[in-house]
């Protein structure tokens, strides 16, 4: 049966193979064995019960909070071809009848559902008339009460497998999963830990960034203007924050929205409209924005606060780049946000052990903003992958700076800590570094201290900083609470002995997109046809559809199936509006300052099409004039032929393109100048070198060749 997922996969969704870990999940849901599936967000787990659900007989059922997630599945589904529906608080009593009789007659292939239904006896024996034969539950953290968004209504999924005739088989899917969690996730739902898939939770196509001491608002105002055409969100801790950054960017001029608990459910569902159709850019939102937002194409996510925990900031800044483009992860960080976070800790927490968890949170998440390591390794180790790499890509691993030894300053601080008996907090360890002249340090004797105002040089906020920055390193642990006590850790007398030397440097602020000229035209046609349809424009196709689409210029059907992402049935559909914008694209812009995104074409079995006619043409020595006059072509389409033939590594005669003292002075251009932009390399070269000669650089650079 896996050879006929591997079909589906390209009929339906249009891939030609699976990413990591959703075929051996699909293999074990085929073979009936129970599974859980940890994989990130935008790894694809919603194929792992999708391609089932097309294979097994009678229905899927997807257990999902996702209310708005669950109608971008189903309208994705359906625009593939593929009969699903859902069921939740958004229709009424006598349409969940309707839907439910339809499902019993078989219409539909999956079904998705709240977990609140679980709670109704009478809905429990509606499920008893449906021939169900898989149970995904989408979002399985929330099964856990260590899980950082534990749902009851969760619990009940036991129960409902219990009274489901027959023996259906159960799928568990999450992207945030601590190790316990993971462990209370099979336990409940009877799945054995040696049929959990991860994959990692590594986002490779995510870039993360810390921003300190710096305006945030300024910042923020700065980025979005060098990043204006592309769609965001912007995380704000309370809702009064979100009411007020929305006020201060529209008055900017920003295409900027809003999203809180706070509106009524019209007015956030016209916001979430707007963002979806992409209409505005911009989101500003509080947590409450973003759970399920099926939206692909979102190019950054933007925390203007420190959120609480590290679940909820993975997941929050996981929405940027579910389609795999790069994209970026920025938070702004300030030492308020500490303050916010325990208040809203405080006001939500319903016990003390769940406050004592929720601080310890928090403190992991303040390290985060003050480590110098890796950020995606800092995050990767959180979750339990202990030999996490360098990422290579964050703002961390960019900075090349060299890094001060301050491990004297250091000792310093430990050395206080020590002496006031490790059982204060950093604000009072602060003031005794810096000398102050506070009545309750002269109450604590603690002015009579050898390290009394040693570090005096420097202000309270600044010692404080490099407090939270050795509590990062592991050099000072916190203890929980609501007023945390600092301690020496073990690594950190190793500092005092002298046999752990301490670096520290400073962070860097994040770099910023390009544009791309026929990419924007595309995402101009998406978006007509997406008007036409009433649906929003990532539904038509992803934004990384759109990047290949511009890589390849398809001019075919045939080459346009070619693309990653398009099915059959979206090719029949939408492939003449998109063939006919880029055909014009490709014979009236040789000139374009483009940025151009060459991805090497995997080597496969070769079609007959009309690039391999034009390849066939030029290795006969023919001109492109020659071979588009002999094919009906324009010459542009037929260079762009030979591209793909470069790209896919089929044999060429290299010296008919440029010659190796030309090809030396474009790589030589590319290297100093980049090859994000076509027109600035031209520029660089002499006016006899083509665009054409630089492309076929750039795909034989690319794609690997010798």
């Amino acid at each position: 049966m896996i050879e006929q997922a591997r079909e589906h996969l390209k009929k339906y969704f249009g891939y030609d193979s699976f990413r990591p870990g959703q075929e051996k999940i699909i293999e074990l849901v085929l073979n009936g064995i129970p599974a859980s599936g940890i994989m990130p967000t935008g790894g694809g787990k919603s194929l792992c019960y999708q391609i089932p659900a097309l294979l097994l007989p009678g229905t899927t059922l997807v257990i999902s909070p996702l209310i708005s997630l669950m109608k971008d599945q189903v309208d994705s589904l359906v625009q593939a071809g593929i009969p699903a529906t859902f069921i939740n608080s958004s229709i009424t009593a006598a349409e969940v009848s309707e839907r439910l009789e339809d499902s019993v007659k078989g219409r539909y292939k999956l079904i998705y559902m709240a977990p609140e239904r679980l709670e109704s006896s009478y809905f429990l024996e509606e499920l008893k008339q449906l021939d169900i034969s898989l149970v995904a539950v989408d979002e399985a953290h929330c099964i856990s009460q260590w899980g950082h968004d534990f749902r009851p209504s969760y619990l009940k999924i036991s129960t409902m497998l219990a009274k489901l005739p027959g023996t259906p088989r159960i799928l568990a899917l999450t992207a945030t999963a601590t190790p316990t969690v993971r462990e209370d996730i099979c336990s409940i739902l009877g799945i054995k830990e040696d049929n959990t898939v991860i994959t990692g939770f590594e986002r490779t196509n995510l870039s993360f960034t810390v921003v300190k001491d710096e305006n945030s608002l300024a910042f923020l105002e700065r980025y979005l203007l060098k990043n204006k055409h592309e769609s965001g969100i912007i995380y704000a801790a309370t809702r009064k924050e979100v009411d007020s950054l929305y006020q201060q960017l529209q008055k900017k001029g920003y295409k900027a929205g809003r999203y809180h608990a706070g509106m009524n459910e019209a007015e956030r569902a016209s916001q979430q409209d707007l963002f979806l159709n992409d209409d505005i850019k911009v989101m500003v939102a509080t947590s409450a924005f973003g759970m399920g937002i099926d939206k692909s194409n979102v190019r950054f996510v933007i925390h203007y606060q420190m959120p609480k925990n590290m679940e909820s900031y993975y997941q929050e800044a996981g929405r940027a780049g579910r389609d795999g483009l790069d994209s970026e992860c920025i938070l702004l960080y300030s030492a308020q946000d500490i303050r916010v976070q325990r208040f809203l800790i405080d006001q939500s927490s319903s016990s003390d052990s769940r406050r004592e968890q929720e601080l310890r949170k928090l403190n992991q998440m303040k390290d985060y903003c003050h480590t110098e390591e890796c950020l995606q390794a800092y995050i990767l180790h959180y979750f339990g992958e202990e030999n996490a790499e360098p990422c290579g890509r964050c703002a961390n691993c960019l900075d090349t700076r060299s890094s001060e030894d301050v491990t004297v300053e250091a000792q310093m601080v430990l050395s206080c800590m020590i002496r006031m008996g490790e059982r204060f907090g950093r604000t009072l360890i602060s003031q005794v570094l810096a000398g102050s002249k506070n009545k309750k340090i002269a109450e604590f004797g603690f002015a009579k201290l050898s390290t009394y105002g040693i570090m005096k040089q420097k202000s309270v906020k600044e010692i404080a900083d490099f407090i939270d920055f050795l509590a990062s390193r592991q050099y000072i642990g916190i203890s929980g609470g609501q007023y945390p006590v600092l301690d020496v850790t073990k690594l950190g007398k190793e500092v005092l002995l002298n046999k752990e030397k301490v670096l520290r440097k400073q962070s860097i602020i994040t770099s910023v997109q390009t544009d791309d000229v026929l990419f924007e035209q595309l995402r101009a046609v998406r978006k007509e046809l997406a008007a036409g349809e009433g649906v929003p424009p990532f539904i038509i196709f992803s934004d990384a559809a759109l990047k290949d689409m511009s890589a390849k210029q398809p001019q075919s059907i045939d080459e346009f199936l070619q693309v990653k992402g398009v099915g059959e049935q979206k090719a029949q559909r939408y492939g003449s509006a998109f063939i006919e914008a880029i055909t014009a694209y490709a014979s009236g812009n040789p000139d374009s300052n483009a940025q151009l995104v060459i991805n090497p074409a995997p080597k496969q079995e070769v079609k007959k099409g009309s690039y391999l006619d034009s390849y066939k043409l030029f290795q006969s020595g023919a001109a492109f004039a020659k071979i588009g006059e002999q094919l009906n072509l324009s010459a542009a389409t037929a260079e762009n032929h030979i591209i793909r033939c470069v790209q896919e590594g089929l044999p060429l005669q290299w010296e008919q393109i440029v010659g190796s003292r030309e090809e030396e002075k474009i790589l030589d251009a590319i290297r100093t100048i980049g090859a994000d932009r076509l027109k600035p390399i031209k520029e660089a070269l002499p006016e006899e070198i083509s665009y054409f000669q630089i492309k076929a650089v750039l795909a034989k650079s690319q794609a690997g060749q010798n």
